[in-house]
This record gives structure tokens, sequence and C-alpha cells, in this order.
């Protein structure tokens, strides 16, 4: 079900699309997340964790490839959102994607979901339903 306003930003390689679920905003990335499109991803995450979504599904099932840019950008979010009583969960990675994360240590800091569907399971914890 989707709740809140849709949105994309499209850069050649990369295509973000954002949409809110409940508590959660869900943010699709599409394409290769590099030091050339990593804004791309930046700036929707911010976004929503500014508008109350602290909780950020990132939908990594169209995710092709992810350099240390891309993430540098997931791990800064990942800091935002945990300020304000939230988190990035990481759903439906692609084994090339996924191998980036295990070399790196990163996915120990996140919260890592085989599917979408599992990563917009009602969240536990301290994280909080947006204000309106």
């Amino acid at each position: 079900m989707d709740r809140g306003m849709p949105g994309s930003t499209s850069q050649g390689r990369l295509t973000v699309e954002v949409r809110h679920e409940g508590i959660s905003a869900v943010v699709t990335p599409e394409g290769e997340l590099d030091h050339h499109t990593a804004e791309l991803l930046r700036e929707p995450l911010e976004r929503s964790v500014e508008e109350g979504y602290s909780r950020l599904v990132v939908d990594c099932s169209r995710l092709e490839f992810c350099d240390s840019t891309g993430l540098n950008v997931l791990l800064a979010a990942r800091l935002k959102a945990e300020e304000a009583d939230g988190g990035v969960h990481l759903a439906g990675m692609l084994p090339v994607v996924a191998r980036v994360f295990e070399i790196t240590g990163a996915s120990a800091v996140f919260t890592v979901h085989d599917t979408l569907e599992s990563a917009l399971r009602t969240p536990s914890g301290t994280e909080q339903q947006p204000e309106s």
C-alpha cells in the first residue's frame, strides 16, 4: 500500500524512487550507485528523515552496483536516521551488491532483509510514526 507522495529522480545510470508506506520511507535505487550518482540517493534519504520518516527501507533489488561512495551515502543515512530514533533497513540485495557489504563489514551495521516484504513488517524498538 503506497501512502504519501511518490517521487523519483534520475541521472542516466541511476534512478531513485521514493514512496511512504506506514512509518517507513521506501527508497528504491535502480542501476549503478557510484561517485557520479551518489547524490541522487543521498538527497531523498536525507529529505525522508527531515520529513519525519526515520525508518528508511532501501529496496536494493534493482541496484546493480555499489561502490564505496554509495556505501558512504548509506552509512551517513544510517547515522541521521539513528539520531532521529530510526534506522536503515536494506532489502533484497543482489549478490554483487551484498558482496561489497560483506567485504567491508558494513552488513554488520545495517538491518538486512532478504525481501522488501520482510523489511516492511511492523518495526520494533523506538522508531516512531512521523508527524503529519
